[in-house]
Formats: C-alpha cells, sequence, structure tokens
C-alpha cells in the first residue's frame, strides 16, 4: 500500500497590525504609571499572531475644560486615519474597540531606538503630568544648545529656562519627518505636541503618539515644531494636502470614517485647515491667542 499523499499546511496570511489590534485578545500587562490619564500595556494575540501594545480605556480619561468628555480615544483614531490618508505613516496603527476596562484606543506599541538600538522604551513614556524636568525625549530631534543661533541642521523654536537664571536656545532637527509631522498637527489641530511624543524607531521611521487632545474647531495648536512657521510649505506636501482635500469631501469614505468619531463642526474645522495651508502654502504661526508651546515641553 503506498503511503498517503502528505499534503503542505495551508499558509496563513497574517493580520495586519489594524486587524491584530481590533480582533485579537487584549491581556493587560501593566500600567504606565507617568502618565496623565489611564495608559495600559498589553499585549493581543490573534490567529497565532501577537505584539505589544498600549490601551487606554475611555473611563480612565481625565476631563477636559475645552474638550467634550470621553472623545480622547475617538481623536487619537482619527488622527491615524488622517495620518495613513497622507501616506506618511507617522501614527502608529489605531483603533477603536472594546477592552478590560470597556472602550478605548488600542495603539500598537513602538520601541524607542538610540542610534538605531531599542532602548526598551516606547508609547506610553510621553504623556507624564510632572514638572518638565529632565532631557528633552528623541534623539537627534530636540535639544538645547547655548548661544542666538541654532547651527547647522537645526530649527530655532525658542529660549528656554535651565534653571539659575540661564536660557538656552529650543532647537529641533531639520528633518523632513519632522516638517512632515508639523503639517499634520497643523492639519488636525493638535494642542500638545511635545518632546516625549516623538519615537524614532529601528530603521529610521518617526513615530507620533498622544493625539487626544486634536480637532478641536478653534485654533488650539500648541507645539514644539515651530522651527519652519512661515517658511513655503514643501511642493510634496502641497500636492498631499490636494489629496488630503479630495478625500474629505462630503460622501466619501474618510469623512464617513471620521463622522463616528468627532462632530460634524470638527470635521468642517479640519477641512478650512487644509484650505488654508493649501491657499497660503506656508507653514502656519502661533497666533497669539493660546500658548504657541505645551507645558511640560518634553
Amino acid at each position: 500500500m503506498s503511503a498517503p499523499e502528505r499534503i503542505p499546511p495551508r499558509s496563513v496570511t497574517p493580520p495586519s497590525p489594524a486587524e491584530l489590534l481590533a480582533l485579537g485578545e487584549l491581556t493587560v500587562r501593566g500600567r504606565v504609571r507617568e502618565a496623565s490619564n489611564a495608559v495600559l500595556y498589553c499585549t493581543v494575540e490573534h490567529q497565532g499572531h501577537s505584539a505589544p501594545c498600549v490601551y487606554k480605556p475611555v473611563a480612565g480619561e481625565r476631563p477636559l475644560w475645552d474638550f467634550p468628555d470621553g472623545t480622547l480615544a475617538q481623536r487619537e483614531v482619527a488622527a491615524y486615519e488622517i495620518s495613513e490618508a497622507t501616506g506618511w505613516g507617522l501614527v502608529p496603527p489605531t483603533v477603536l474597540r472594546d477592552g478590560p476596562y470597556g472602550q478605548g484606543m488600542c495603539q500598537l506599541w513602538v520601541e524607542v531606538a538610540t542610534d538605531g538600538h531599542p532602548d526598551g522604551s516606547g508609547n506610553g513614556s510621553g504623556e507624564g503630568s510632572g514638572d518638565g524636568g529632565g532631557e528633552i525625549e528623541g534623539p537627534e530631534l530636540l535639544a538645547l544648545v547655548e548661544g542666538d543661533e541654532p547651527g547647522p541642521g537645526w530649527k530655532a523654536v525658542g529660549f528656554a529656562e535651565v534653571g539659575e537664571g540661564r536660557t538656552a536656545l529650543l532647537v529641533h532637527a531639520d528633518d523632513v519627518r519632522l516638517r512632515r509631522l508639523a503639517v499634520l498637527d497643523a492639519v488636525i489641530n493638535n494642542g500638545d505636541r511635545k518632546g516625549g511624543h516623538l519615537l524614532p524607531a529601528a530603521g529610521g521611521r518617526l513615530y507620533a503618539i498622544d493625539h487626544g487632545v486634536t480637532f478641536n474647531a478653534d485654533d488650539k495648536l500648541r507645539t514644539l515644531l515651530w522651527g519652519w512657521a512661515g517658511e513655503p510649505l514643501p511642493d510634496d506636501v502641497l500636492e498631499v494636502l490636494g489629496r488630503l482635500t479630495d478625500q474629505l469631501a462630503e460622501g466619501g469614505p474618510l469623512s464617513a470614517r471620521l463622522a463616528e468619531l468627532i462632530t460634524e463642526a470638527e470635521i468642517k474645522a479640519l477641512r478650512a485647515r487644509v484650505a488654508t495651508l493649501l491657499r497660503t502654502k506656508v507653514h502656519p504661526e502661533p497666533s497669539g491667542q493660546w500658548p504657541a508651546i505645551p507645558w511640560p515641553p518634553v
């Protein structure tokens, strides 16, 4: 009798990161205690695949005077949707889902790389509520320097007190990834772009996290990335904004998705910000009606 024919095992396509986050079993492993809201470090597993992630339950959000209660998780997901629409991939995969403590935002964990080597920190490290002490986060992205000029390869933000009556010039890298992020922040009206929200990853990727205070209908832009303020937007950025305008048209899939996450007034304000960037063709400048730099800056 001949041996039965061996049938090779059927290959299973791994789930995408978003599918893994949305469909996987979520297990809480710990809490990021430095965060101002509840931030839980978790693992998610689905179809034999697993990944570390961050879970921020709506129930753990602290009320804010200028944002509706219980909406920060949705805004984080909306920021991811806009990031994906630009094609820049600056926000880690992020979904809205149920978890052990109710509905919340679930985001793929990103290991921070120092000189190309992960150092074990990641998504939860930048949402602190401390006194602003310590080093600026993000290797080769932000720095405090002596003197009045940023130096080659750097853009000046402003002067900062460093103790004992001394000041130093806060600078950020003249980096195309940061420049795109500055544009993304202007589009989503980010009210809290701190240094600790920048995650340089292995392979030269840059990710940005903590987008809960975004998409307000009023101007709330606060950021450390003012170095290009008033400068012309690059042509490739204008092309991306033009495509984003089309995707944000009423009745389109992106607008329909955003309608599940933010209000109609906020979507209209989003369209208006993109239109303003395309009309002026320059990076925005501080309005003077709202603190331009977040506190604490890290």
